[in-house]
């Protein structure tokens, strides 16, 4: 199944594959492992995938081009993201202070300036072997909201009118500034990553109501909130950090729901996350095609009605959603 984002007729399928694991995030995962990871998400029918210069220092948009060439170009759509430009860097050592296990041969520079935003467009092409990109997504300008609005989205909005790309947004872990781009801009979509999840449903608020009153696409990252959906257990992570004990006891008793209905909790994870109207697209990262191909098994488990009333009549949803 495929969804149009906004107006833009950019096709992306309902699920998409998140390139930051074959960036090396936390671990190193090899240049056969990271192909075949995205063969298999081929294989089981997805055919969005997202990447960023972000993501073990461009690292991940190289494996992914590489595997995609095998490919019909008009057959997929990619995404890429801007804000963080790469320059070389000779101060040695590792990445693992920004989650990559990658040699830190270059180094970040946030710039989120019209000419920061093409330059950093120019070397993904480069990275990705293509000669365009789908959409491009404005990469956590939380703490550069001035420079984002004020140059950074006009800067996109002008590689859109003159068909560099095709689609338009932001990608940020809160809902807030991404709520002020639906609603003050002409974005196509925004990436919301861990704030539309069984845990958290802040992006219920404000954002996913100003999407559909504006047409606006949604894509939905961090279903899992960072492991804790995925597998609750102690030392389980929420959002990146240890999860708190509370949450550690919710998500406990929303997999023992789950099992008494035959399902997994990461399944309910995902149909949660693709039941809104205003998504079009539910992002999992993955860094073996093991992990590709649970996901899109996961992704097409039917979920029973009867699952989704019990966790309203325990409390541990109180969201309509899925209605």
């Amino acid at each position: 199944m495929s969804n149009t984002l906004g107006s833009s007729g950019v096709q992306v399928s309902a699920l998409a594959f998140g390139g930051a694991a074959i960036g090396n995030l936390f671990t190193a995962v090899t240049d056969e492992q990271a192909h075949e990871a995205v063969t298999a998400a081929w294989e089981s029918g997805i055919r969005y995938f997202d990447t960023a210069p972000h993501y073990g220092l461009g690292l991940s948009e190289r494996r992914l081009g590489e595997a995609l060439r095998a490919y019909s170009r008009p057959e997929f759509t990619v995404s890429t993201k801007a804000g963080r430009r790469l320059e070389p860097s000779a101060d040695g050592g590792d990445d693992l202070a920004n989650g990559f296990a990658v040699p830190a041969t270059r180094r970040r520079v946030w710039d989120f300036s019209a000419d920061g935003v093409r330059r950093t467009l120019e070397a993904s092409l480069e990275r990705l072997g293509l000669d365009h990109v789908d959409v491009v997504y404005l990469h956590d300008p939380d703490d550069h909201a001035e420079e984002a609005f004020r140059e950074g989205y006009p800067a996109l909005e002008k590689l859109r009118s003159e068909g560099v790309v095709r689609a338009i947004g932001a990608g940020m872990n809160q809902t807030a500034m991404l709520t002020r781009f639906v609603r003050e801009t002409d974005v196509d979509v925004v990436l919301c990553a861990g704030r539309y999840t069984l845990l958290d449903q802040s992006a219920l608020t404000e954002l996913l109501p100003a999407a559909v009153e504006r047409g606006v696409s949604v894509v939905v990252g961090g279903a899992f909130n960072s492991g804790l959906l995925a597998d609750p257990r102690p030392g389980a992570t929420y959002n990146y950090a240890q999860a708190p004990g509370d949450l550690l006891d919710r998500a406990l008793r929303m997999r023992e729901v789950a099992e008494r209905h035959g399902i997994s909790l990461r399944a309910a994870a995902l149909a949660f996350c693709a039941a809104h109207p205003a998504v079009a697209s539910v992002l999992v990262g993955a860094r073996s095609a093991t992990e590709v191909r649970d996901a899109a098994d996961q992704f097409a488990t039917p979920l029973p009605p009867a699952f989704w009333q019990e966790l309203r009549d325990t409390g541990l949803l109180t969201t309509e959603e899925p209605s």
